[in-house]
């Protein structure tokens, strides 16, 4: 079967056409704020959000404001800024919005490499 993907040099144009946007950018300079305002009335209104990036990467308060005005459907966010978020933080009393306690790495592979890091670590610490 063929594949009738086409290049999209445009984020915007790329959020209209999609009904998943799962981010995974890296944090820095370039990536603070990617999804804004903009980029989430970009969305399909029946778009769904999902960023288990860097919370630096969202707009918190737009993703807010896009939540309430139904500008998408919903968000799961597997990362905030700040983390974890405060008490009484919108996120955390809607419906639509699922946040997991940055869970992302949580493989055994990954928690060993931790444990080992954490061990050469405390041995430096000693020496």
């Amino acid at each position: 079967a063929s594949v009738k993907a086409r290049y999209c040099a445009d984020l915007n144009d790329l959020l209209g056409q999609v009904d998943f946007v799962v981010n995974i950018v890296p944090g820095g300079k370039e990536t603070l704020k990617l999804f804004g305002w903009e980029q989430f009335c970009a969305m399909k209104s029946s778009a769904f959000f999902i960023n288990v990036s860097r919370g630096s990467v969202v707009d918190q308060d737009a993703l807010v404001r896009a939540l309430k005005e139904k500008k998408i459907e919903g968000a799961a966010l597997d990362v905030t800024d700040p983390e974890p978020l405060p008490c009484g933080h919108p996120l955390l009393a809607m419906d639509n919005v699922i946040i997991t306690p940055h869970v992302g790495s949580n493989t055994l592979k990954t928690r060993r490499k931790m444990f080992n890091v954490v061990l050469k670590n405390v041995d430096a610490g000693l020496r």
